[in-house]
């Protein structure tokens, strides 16, 4: 069980270099505390999965060290990690290995301490809360990426962590599958899980994640409150993230008459905002006329 008033995942001057001689990080320096939702954006081969995978022990730090609940990474093993930290990557097909759905299930639980009767009750709720049931016979190989994404969270769900990240969750999903998704989070939220979401989705960031994290070359050059960071122009210059189109004319209007002042922090007060000031325009002209 995590201290509240420590960090649950702490980084002091992290840094991690490929044998092939490839700097991913350089000197990260974060503090993450328990129950807080926070994204992590860049360009790629900014070091945003690199730094992902120190967490549950997959890289061990070339210099510094990773505290998770206050354990140094270096001391654990990634089996031990894994049970509180629980990561689903981008190309979930990666993290399944079993012949059907159902039997995916029943090899994550595998690892739980519990009587057979619990790991079958678990197993049919996690089924059911992931709308797997119909597809329980089902090869992983014949589901569609939106399936085989759910099938990869379910299996990191069976074991329970009390840390969760997401690499890309939103990429090449559909609107009900990003809703599924958003409603995930929201529940997970509310149980007190910390989590952490790689994310491009600039929409999605404003809309659902409070604090982002920004990196490029392998360090944060960035770490706030999203709706102040992501409406900073230096800044998303400076990590090459693409403005949707909306956000870019918000961003010219800003220039010209919003106030530095005013925030957004979602899409629709976006919209609602610069109709405002559209309206506003549109009223100084007639009465100028």
């Amino acid at each position: 069980m995590s201290d509240l008033n420590l960090p649950v995942i702490s980084t002091k001057n992290l840094s991690y270099t490929y044998s092939n001689g490839t700097v991913a990080l350089k000197k990260v320096n974060l503090n993450i505390m328990k129950g807080e939702l926070i994204g992590i954006m860049g360009k790629n081969g900014a070091g945003k999965s690199t730094l992902i995978r120190t967490f549950n022990g997959l890289i061990k730090p070339t210099q510094g060290d990773i505290y998770i609940n206050g354990d140094n990474t270096r001391t654990k093993t990634v089996a031990e990690l894994s049970k509180r930290v629980g990561i689903i990557f981008q190309n979930p097909a990666h993290q399944v290995f079993s012949n059907t759905v159902e039997e995916e299930i029943s090899f994550s639980l595998k690892s739980l301490d519990i009587s057979k009767e619990a790991l079958t009750q678990r197993k049919e709720e996690i089924l059911k809360n992931f709308d797997l049931e119909k597809y329980k016979d089902r090869s992983p190989l014949n589901l569609s990426g939106g399936e085989t994404k759910k099938l990869a969270v379910a299996s990191v769900f069976c074991r329970d962590p009390e840390i969760l990240v997401f690499d890309e969750p939103t990429l090449g999903q559909d609107l009900n599958e990003i809703n599924f998704f958003v409603n995930l989070i929201k529940r997970e939220k509310e149980k007190g899980k910390t989590i952490v979401i790689i994310t491009h989705n600039i929409e999605f960031a404003l809309e659902y994640i409070p604090r982002i994290i920004l990196m490029t070359d392998g360090k944060i050059v960035a770490d706030g409150p999203t709706n102040k960071i992501l409406t900073n122009e230096f800044l998303i210059k400076l990590t090459s993230l693409v403005l949707p189109q909306l956000f870019q004319f918000y961003a010219a209007l800003k220039t010209i008459n919003i106030k530095a002042s005013e925030r957004i922090r979602s899409k629709e007060e976006m919209k609602d905002l610069i109709t405002t000031y559209i309206e506003r325009a549109s009223k100084k002209r007639q009465g100028g006329s």
